[in-house]
């Protein structure tokens, strides 16, 4: 195990704090004036990691911190003779969780990327409901609720993702071709599903802190970029919202053009998303090893 002396693990823990400030400041900010955005509040809203949680640097599993008494007293940590690290007790509670990750991740990794469903998920959460019953009803309908019906009954939809497709109006869920349910996530979830690339921030924070924490970041950023792409593509009229700075624009899944741009664009956050999966994967395995193996400590920076 590497040992990171105070000074040294201090500067980690600040470096990543100021990193996703850039994100949780600006959310703090919406959330004190009441003001919302559909795009950006989704990560702190949707998931249930808090803004200070996502703030919190860990070093992971396999890292020890001298000179720590505030890491002592958190959740799946001890200190012993001076250095404060994860506990092998509270990788072996985690069991559960580590394994059903790994799962998950390995049937993900093992499929080929769809990149068929053109974001129609969305659609289809606001199929046929009026304008004061969609998630963001502070924002209309890009094409009216006609002209977003036909779009969904004009299409096939086949979302692989329950998280999805638990959202489905009634009305629409005996549309979707597959039938994705709670309990066989891994006999679905395809790696070009953008919630797929999404979630891969929820299983490396609930892996916390058993795992980096510039892991969790860098699983953060990404499912940051995947909701603009996804609601980009959704039904509602964002036009006068914006980006990071950006005028925000609709992919027009309706059309050819949007949907190879929307295609084009899922290849891409695919091809991304997969060595983070694999590196949580390599977490996982490392993780199952350490309820039946024992670490030892040495002094040094850690890589």
């Amino acid at each position: 195990m590497e040992v990171l002396e105070r000074e040294e693990w201090q500067a980690r823990a600040a470096s990543h704090a100021a990193r996703v400030d850039a994100y949780v400041t600006p959310h703090l900010e919406r959330r004190e004036a009441r003001v919302k955005h559909p795009v950006h509040d989704f990560l702190f809203t949707y998931y249930s990691q808090r803004p200070a949680q996502l703030r919190r640097w860990h070093p992971g599993v396999g890292t020890a911190l001298a000179g720590a008494p505030e890491y002592a007293g958190l959740k799946g940590y001890a200190e012993r003779d001076g250095l404060v690290s994860v506990t092998a007790e509270h990788v072996e509670r985690q069991r559960p969780l580590l394994e059903a990750t790994r799962r998950l991740l390995r049937a993900t990794a093992a499929r080929p990327a769809q990149l068929g469903c053109f974001g129609l998920h969305e659609w289809a959460m606001v199929y046929r409901l009026a304008d004061d019953e969609t998630r963001h009803a502070d924002w209309p309908l890009r094409l009216g609720n006609e002209g977003t019906d036909a779009v969904v009954e004009s299409h096939r939809i086949a979302c692989s993702h329950f998280d999805a497709f638990r959202f489905f109006t009634d009305p629409a869920r005996p549309l979707n071709t597959l039938s994705p349910a709670v309990d066989d996530r891994a006999d679905f979830e395809q790696p070009g599903c953008l919630h797929a690339g999404m979630d891969l921030y929820k299983h490396a924070f609930r892996l916390s802190p058993m795992v980096p924490s510039d892991l969790v970041a860098d699983c953060f950023e990404l499912a940051r970029e995947i909701r603009v792409l996804d609601m980009r593509a959704a039904p509602y009229d964002l036009s006068g919202l914006e980006v990071d700075g950006r005028p925000f624009t609709p992919v027009r899944i309706e059309t050819v053009e949007g949907k190879r741009e929307y295609a084009a664009a899922q290849a891409s956050f695919a091809e991304r998303a997969a060595p983070l999966r694999a590196r949580l994967l390599t977490h996982c395995d490392h993780l199952v090893q350490t309820m039946t193996g024992g670490v030892q400590t040495r002094v040094g920076s850690a890589p």
